[in-house]
C-alpha cells in the first residue's frame, strides 16, 4: 500500500468482520485489514476500499425513510451485468431484498446489518 490516493467509505456495524466478509463475498475483493472493532476490503486494482468499524447501539435505517425512523445516510451503488443472478447472490450471502423497489433495473437490498445498497444494471450500456 505505497500509494497515497487511497478514498474509501465507512459503514458502522454491530460485527464488522461479518460485514466485511458479506461484502467480500457479494464483489469479489478481498479482505484487506481485520481488526478487533474493525475490517476493510478492497478490490484487487484500484483505489477505493470499503471499511467497517463496530458501534455499540448501531440502529440500521430504514427504507423507504419513514418519519421519526433513522435516516439513510449514503447507500451504496453497485452495476452489475445480470440483475437476477446479483440479487439471488446477495440472498445467498445472507442479504434481504428490500419490500420497496423505485425502478425495474435497480433491486435494493439490505446486507445483513441493514444497510441498504443498490444493485442496478445500466439500460443506457447496450
Amino acid at each position: 500500500m505505497s500509494r497515497h490516493d487511497w478514498w474509501g467509505v465507512v459503514l458502522e456495524a454491530p460485527e464488522p468482520q461479518a460485514l466485511a466478509r458479506f461484502y467480500s463475498e457479494l464483489l469479489g475483493w478481498a479482505i484487506t485489514k481485520e481488526e478487533a472493532d474493525g475490517a476493510a476490503i478492497a478490490p484487487p486494482e484500484g483505489v477505493a476500499y470499503i471499511a467497517f468499524q463496530r458501534s455499540d447501539g448501531y440502529v440500521p435505517p430504514t427504507w423507504p425513510t419513514q418519519v421519526g425512523a433513522q435516516r439513510i445516510t449514503m447507500h451504496l451503488d453497485f452495476e452489475v451485468t445480470d440483475l437476477y443472478a446479483a440479487v439471488e447472490h446477495a440472498l445467498e450471502l445472507g442479504g434481504r431484498e428490500a419490500k420497496h423497489q423505485p425502478q425495474s433495473n435497480v433491486r435494493v437490498i439490505l446486507d445483513p446489518a441493514g444497510h441498504p445498497f443498490c444493485l442496478y444494471v445500466d439500460d443506457n450500456s447496450t
